[in-house]
């Protein structure tokens, strides 16, 4: 390997021993590394974030079970060179092929299709690798003859134990060099997992000569975010569920992880205005007109100051009074709907804009509520046969309470008429 090679490829481990941090997969011991070494492989995906080692360990796989190692990448190559993989296989290589598919998730059905027939001919032993969810990304067909290996995102710890590695090791490394006291820690805090970043943002600072905390504000680090795939949803999920549970300082921190890491401001005021309606709702109504006050504010002001807002509105819904009762009264609404189909409306609801249509009966013995006391009168407004039906049900939390006991005042009225 060339000195001018990246330091993340130098440091590349070279067999199953120097990986770092997926000891569950391939540790000493594990039933995956026994297999594997038993001589026990079968096509399978590794599945894990950016960095953690999944193009290492198809080359170790290869190595252990010394087979042809021919490497695609799926945003690159599609159909016509596997073709040409299958065609060229030279006659005298007795080995079995190990067909590498770096970013499998980028190929579309038809490519995944035409796998299927090498695999299930042993003409190729399939090792695909992705970032996303093989479950969304990869055809049934392909998932049923692959196994799904799960990578982990490196451990801090791990990624300052290869940090050092590259400082001390003259040949592979940077050749013994001294880092700032914190440095490593920090790097690894911002790598998030990836041995890859880590190593890059250490060669670039050994390069300019900045082995400091301040050289890498200089450099210009931030944490990582994953603005489409399962890291961002990740991500996403525990910024709503904090702000669910009522706390507040979760769903800042959540908040703050996106925003450092260049997410929409607009997504993040979006997926407030639900939040509000979805698990606020009528328990305190401010909160729907806050965040909607916020997406506007946001789409005009934008960042950084932008993130104030954002932080105002957030910290506001994550201590605000909860209730689900609306979000749960419109899914049985319909629910309801799909289920009866669409029942006739009343004649007494019905609007009579012709004479024709007060002919038919359209308004008749339709009883205006404001003529009544208490502005409220008893008639059936949902369709016959529902007229018991109940959707919404508010709860006894803050407003919604205040909602509940004015709806039983109004059937005690009511049933005072009597």
């Amino acid at each position: 390997m060339s000195d001018q090679s990246p330091l993340a490829d130098r440091m590349r481990p070279q067999n199953l021993d120097e990986i770092l941090g997926q000891e569950a997969l391939v540790g000493p011991g594990a039933p995956f590394r026994r297999a594997l070494e038993a001589g026990h492989f079968r096509s399978a995906v590794l599945w894990g974030p950016p960095g953690c080692g999944k193009s290492t360990l198809a080359r170790c796989i290869a190595n252990i079970g010394r087979f042809r190692f021919v490497a695609l990448s799926a945003v690159l190559s599609g159909i016509k060179e596997l073709k040409q993989i299958i065609e060229e296989r030279p006659a005298l290589d007795p080995r079995p092929t190990l067909l590498f598919v770096d970013e499998i998730h980028r190929w579309n059905k038809a490519q995944q299709d035409a796998l299927l027939p090498h695999v299930e001919s042993g003409a190729l032993l399939l090792l695909g690798a992705t970032t996303e969810n093989p479950a969304f990304y990869l055809t049934p067909a392909l998932r049923s003859r692959a196994e799904v290996l799960p990578l982990q995102a490196v451990p801090k710890v791990a990624i300052v134990a290869l940090l050092e590695r590259a400082l001390a090791d003259p040949e592979r490394g940077l050749g013994r060099m001294e880092a700032e006291e914190g440095l490593l820690d920090r790097i690894a805090t911002l790598s998030d997992g990836d041995a890859r970043r880590a190593l890059g943002v250490l060669e670039r600072l050994a390069d300019r000569g900045l082995l400091t905390i301040e050289g890498l504000k200089e450099i210009g680090i931030t944490i990582m975010h994953d603005r489409s795939g399962d890291a961002h949803y990740d991500v996403v999920s525990a910024f709503i569920k904090s702000m669910r549970g009522s706390d507040p300082q979760a769903a800042v921190y959540w908040m703050a992880r996106m925003i450092e890491g260049g997410e929409d401001p607009m997504f993040i005021a979006r997926r407030m205005v639900i939040f509000a309606s979805e698990d606020v709702g009528n328990a305190d109504p401010r909160g729907l007109d806050l965040a909607v006050s916020t997406l506007l504010a946001v789409e005009r002001i934008g960042m950084p100051e932008a993130r104030i807002l954002l932080g105002q509105c957030c910290t506001f819904l994550a201590t605000a009074p909860k209730s689900n009762a609306a979000y749960k009264a419109i899914n049985a609404a319909l629910a309801e709907v799909k289920n009866t189909g669409a029942l006739t409306v009343p004649l007494h609801l019905r609007n009579a804009p012709t004479g024709l249509a007060k002919a038919l009966g359209h308004g008749k013995e339709y009883q205006y509520p404001h003529d009544h006391p208490d502005h409220i009168v008893r008639q059936d407004y949902l369709p016959e046969g529902m007229q018991q039906r109940e959707f919404y049900h508010p709860t006894d939390i803050a407003n919604e309470k205040t909602i509940k006991d004015r709806m039983a005042w109004w059937e005690r009225r009511l049933a005072e008429r009597k």
